[in-house]
């Protein structure tokens, strides 16, 4: 599986065919410095954890210039549907949905979701399976909570991209602890960090809390795309 970081909590993944992007924000991303029509190349799927802007982001142009399918929850994609976007697969926390050849499950999230005061269902984590690939959890925005062990027992998640930008999601220290605590990663990105001012302005004090812990913690550059075996 290939991985790629656009800054903030924007990623791609690519995997048998399949280009999934999760929370495309690309344009007004003050950390994203590339061109997001060769972001969006070839992408088959879009995955939204919540409704905030910095998160939905480019998906209606991409979706509308694309047609690849979004998959976020029941309250999302009704509100995307009124912006035109017709190919819409609306899902809510707990279910899981088939993907012609993998599958994407909605998991608990502690944060807010919202555009522009409209109410856009619960916040949500994310869960990637595909046959032969590792099981990839992003966590969107999140505070730690006690039953992340519980999605660590139902998914076994093996990468995931964790949000360490503190004031709207976990800090560094609590990302940590959360990683430590409740899974067993064979590798962490962290996200949600170096774009805006106001939030962590790098990784750096996420890595050394874990630099005690065998999970990997990669960090890689805006743009830049690693490779994960299963």
């Amino acid at each position: 599986m290939k991985i790629t970081w656009f800054g903030h909590s924007a990623f791609r993944l690519d995997f048998d065919g399949h280009a999934v992007l999760i929370d495309p924000f690309f344009t007004g991303n003050p950390a994203f410095t590339g061109d997001t029509e060769a972001a969006a190349k070839g992408v088959s799927h879009i995955l939204l954890t919540h409704g905030h802007s910095d998160h939905v982001g480019d998906t209606v142009a991409i979706a509308l210039k694309t047609g690849a399918k979004v998959v976020a929850n029941f309250e999302i994609c009704m509100w995307l549907s009124s912006q035109g976007v017709q190919n819409i697969d609306p899902m809510n926390l707990g279910g899981t949905t088939p993907q012609d050849g993998f599958s994407v499950t909605l998991v608990r999230a502690d944060h807010s979701s919202s555009d522009q005061n409209i109410p856009l269902g619960n916040p949500g984590g994310i869960i990637v399976k595909a046959p032969g690939q590792p099981v990839v959890y992003h966590m969107g925005d999140t505070d730690i909570f006690g039953d992340m062990a519980l999605i660590h027992e139902l998914h076994q998640p093996e990468i995931a991209m964790v949000p360490i930008g503190d004031r709207f999601t976990m800090s560094p220290r609590t990302a940590a602890l959360a990683v430590q605590r409740y899974f067993k990663f064979k590798a962490v990105i962290p996200c949600h960090y170096g774009s805006f001012p106001i939030i962590e302005a790098n990784a750096d004090a996420f890595v050394a809390a874990m630099q005690d812990h065998d999970t990997r913690v990669i960090v890689p550059v805006v743009g830049e795309t690693v490779e994960i075996g299963g």
